[in-house]
């Protein structure tokens, strides 16, 4: 099991020049985790791209019907207690990807270079575990 940032689950979605990464991480390990907010950041993530175009209405939709498989059967509830003592360089948000990896004790793959480099101990980018 590994803990994935919302950037890897985009780029397994959202066709791009890092997808191909994805799919190889998703073929390499199939049990993905993430605190229960990823599906705000997804929905924000989505949101973005509709207002800039390249989506129509039920795109999104079935991307969000597609991604609820992949991390709903392993969110990690994490404490704020646990978020705050991580947020010292990074977003709340970004903390609790980062608190779900330690408490697991599984690797955050992530491509957010913040994160990368205020946590080198649990946070990993997609080329690094795809290698």
């Amino acid at each position: 099991m590994i803990v994935v940032d919302i950037n890897v689950l985009t780029y397994l979605l959202l066709p791009g020049p890092r997808t191909e990464m994805a799919e190889l991480l998703r073929r390499q390990d199939r049990q993905w985790a993430g605190p229960p907010l990823w599906r705000s950041e997804f929905r924000s993530v989505l949101t973005t791209h509709l207002r800039q175009g390249p989506l129509n209405l039920p795109d999104p939709i079935g991307l969000l019907q597609k991604a609820e498989p992949m991390l709903s059967a392993h969110e990690e509830a994490v404490a704020s207690h646990h978020v705050l003592q991580l947020v010292s360089c990074c977003s709340s948000y970004d903390c609790e990807f980062v608190a779900a990896a330690q408490q697991l004790a599984m690797p955050l793959v992530t491509e957010d270079r913040s994160i990368l480099a205020a946590y080198p101990e649990v946070a990993q980018s997609l080329h690094q575990v795809t290698s």
